[in-house]
């Protein structure tokens, strides 16, 4: 970090673009009301509000390049989620949402160090960001990625991470010539090379395993930064 990072406080944001990847996803596309612009690696809040005043909120990481003049969030839809289940099966393009953000500084990139990301199921969104702030600054040797997934379906932004240069590990099907597995150490090393920093991203079980990975192929643990969540990975 160069400076603190921005922070915005409750807003408006009204849907542009709403489309599912799959059946499990959405994306969503925001033009946002006194936007101030975040840095990749932040999230914002999305808050519900019922007619009788009972609300319900949750906490979704940016994809968007913050030169994007957009927001764009990808959900995944939990089972019994509140938020993720209205943002996949009942909002349009045209609703508008209460939304807080960006938020967060301490999981964000701005190109200024070497850095290695390892993030697992749609805890890639706020790599994908990251990549694409690096692929836009001309930064790709400066941020390597490694995503692993159970199944190619199950990864968000795929194809984008692929094109990127990511290393995929798919745990439930094959990839081309490698066999579904996690990412080996060996298959690590040529990501961790040079990384001065790390993060990580993903649910508790997978943060816990990534960060072993990295402390493994030789990073401190104090270049290590972590996000998690809750049940997926």
């Amino acid at each position: 970090m160069t400076g603190a990072a921005p922070a915005g406080g409750w807003t408006t944001g009204r849907i542009i673009e709403l489309d599912h990847p799959t059946d499990r996803l959405v994306r969503l596309r925001f033009h946002v009301e006194e936007r101030v612009d975040h840095l990749a690696g932040q999230h914002y809040v999305v808050r519900l509000r019922a007619p009788d005043g009972y609300t319900a909120q949750r906490s979704y990481s940016i994809a968007s390049d913050p030169d994007d003049p957009l927001l764009e969030l990808m959900v995944e839809c939990l089972p019994g989620g509140e938020v993720s289940g209205f943002l996949h099966d009942v909002a349009e393009v045209g609703d508008e949402l209460e939304l807080r953000g960006p938020i967060g500084g301490w999981f964000v990139w701005e190109g200024d160090v070497p850095a290695v990301c390892v993030a697992g199921g749609s805890g890639v969104v706020p790599v994908v960001a990251m990549t694409r702030v690096a692929k836009r600054l001309g930064l790709e040797d400066r941020l390597k990625v490694v995503v692993v997934a159970r199944t190619w379906d199950d990864l968000p932004y795929a194809a984008e991470l692929q094109r990127y240069g990511a290393f995929i590990a798919l745990t439930r099907e094959n990839l081309g010539d490698r066999v579904a597995a996690p990412p080996y150490p060996d298959e690590l090393a040529a990501y961790v090379a040079g990384a001065e920093r790390a993060y990580v991203c993903g649910s508790v079980g997978f943060a816990s395993f990534a960060t072993r990975l990295l402390e493994d192929a030789g990073l401190p643990s104090d270049t290590i930064r972590v996000e998690q969540f809750g049940e997926t990975s």
